[in-house]
């Protein structure tokens, strides 16, 4: 029995691809480590900076028009958001942490551009230090890889005629 076609992404950009960050300047000191890992993870993986497009938002809620704007532009490979919503004492972090995924996934969705969502969603600020470069890694530099896998991926699947 023949074994099925298997298309994976991998971690090489491919040569002209282009990127776009959507960062929150909201939570910016935990925010600006996000964009430093990601930026560091893509330039590691073949992007150069000059193929690399970031634009501040001034929160995590404004994330998913830009990600959407950007995708759609016909211009970028992937678009990564990157920002930090920390639980409070309200209901206030339910609905930003809620309609930022929704709003980012409904941006890939519509543009077939992929839309990574690098954004923490945390209970405590200590939480989102760790997911920002200290005990938990970067999780914008692990954004940067998915977005360079994905990428990776649709030209895959392009050469496969798919």
């Amino acid at each position: 029995m023949a074994e099925p076609k298997s298309l994976e992404g991998q971690l090489v950009a491919p040569p002209k691809a282009r990127f776009g960050l959507v960062a929150s300047r909201f939570n910016s000191f935990i925010v600006e480590q996000l964009v430093s890992g990601c930026v560091d993870g893509l330039t590691r993986h073949g992007v150069s900076a000059d193929r690399i497009t970031l634009v501040h938002v001034p929160g995590s809620w404004e994330i998913p028009l830009m990600c959407s704007r950007l995708a759609k532009s016909g211009k970028l490979d992937a678009v990564i958001a990157l920002g930090a919503v920390i639980r409070g004492g309200t209901p206030h972090f339910d609905y930003v942490a809620s309609e930022a995924a929704k709003g980012v996934a409904m941006a890939s969705a519509q543009s077939g551009v992929p839309v990574i969502f690098g954004v923490l969603t945390t209970d405590t600020i200590e939480q989102a230090i760790e997911r920002a470069g200290t005990k938990a890694g970067n999780k914008g530099f692990d954004a940067a890889m998915a977005a360079i896998e994905m990428v990776s991926l649709g030209k895959a699947l392009s050469d496969a005629g798919l």
